[in-house]
């Protein structure tokens, strides 16, 4: 019988309060970039503002208010806009891929063609003390937010090439990275979904053995107010 522990549907849940630093078109708000291959969903719990979208379809803007869910799939480029103490409870799919870089920011091209030269635009120091990691969460959104505008602009002229190249471009810095996030998927998710089958054959078959090995688990935060790309997150190991 296949077991699975982790946080339903292998789902990732962290508390993000959206940073409230104005960008170059004078909005405040966090760092737009795409996912790959999670979907990401936002549960409103505070405050207000907004999530701009942009995708082959076009340019959207949702607003965000306490009880709003909002979610959209890999490939949205999307943009927290941080009216008024803007926070959310994120639920990410895919637990550990997120986290294992399954995610890429709309940097200008000439940022996106080298990996190296991504990685130093995009990697914050960790270690650094907070002023530091601050001035460099901050450069970093304020430098996506530059080729956000840009995609949003062609887009919404009619022109779908820039966005095309953008994915294109995010597609080839993280292809060496997928045979280690299949590996986490398949701990994750997929092992959740096998769970599942497990147990529909059990309770097919009149057998209900699996029910005298439920457990049940709490946590904690294991880290409060660390830099993300979109705000400050509480985040949690699951």
């Amino acid at each position: 019988m296949v077991t699975f522990e982790g946080l339903p549907g292998a789902v990732a849940v962290s508390h993000l309060s959206v940073y409230d630093w104005p960008a170059a078109d004078g909005l405040r708000g966090g760092t737009p970039h795409l996912h790959l291959t999670c979907s990401e969903g936002y549960v409103v719990v505070g405050g207000s503002g907004s999530v701009q979208t942009l995708t082959a379809s076009g340019f959207r803007e949702t607003p965000l208010t306490p009880g709003a869910l909002v979610w959209f799939t890999p490939g949205a480029v999307h943009r927290l806009v941080n009216d008024d103490g803007l926070r959310v409870i994120v639920l990410m799919q895919n637990s550990g891929l997120p986290e294992a870089g399954d995610a890429v920011l709309t940097l200008p091209p000439r940022c996106l063609a080298d990996p190296d030269v991504y990685r130093e635009a995009a990697t914050l120091p960790g270690d650094a003390e907070e002023a530091v990691q601050e001035r460099a969460a901050r450069a970093r959104r304020d430098l996506a937010v530059e080729g956000f505008l840009v995609l949003r602009e062609a887009v919404e002229g009619g022109d779908p090439e820039p966005l095309a190249a953008f994915h294109r471009a995010a597609a080839a810095l993280v292809r060496p990275r997928t045979p280690e996030w299949r590996g986490r998927w398949e701990k994750g998710a997929a092992t959740a979904a096998a769970a599942t089958a497990d147990q529909l054959d059990a309770l097919d078959r009149g057998e209900a053995g699996h029910l005298a090995d439920a457990r049940v688990h709490a946590e904690r935060p294991s880290a409060h107010g660390r830099f993300g790309m979109c705000g400050r997150l509480d985040v949690y190991r699951t």
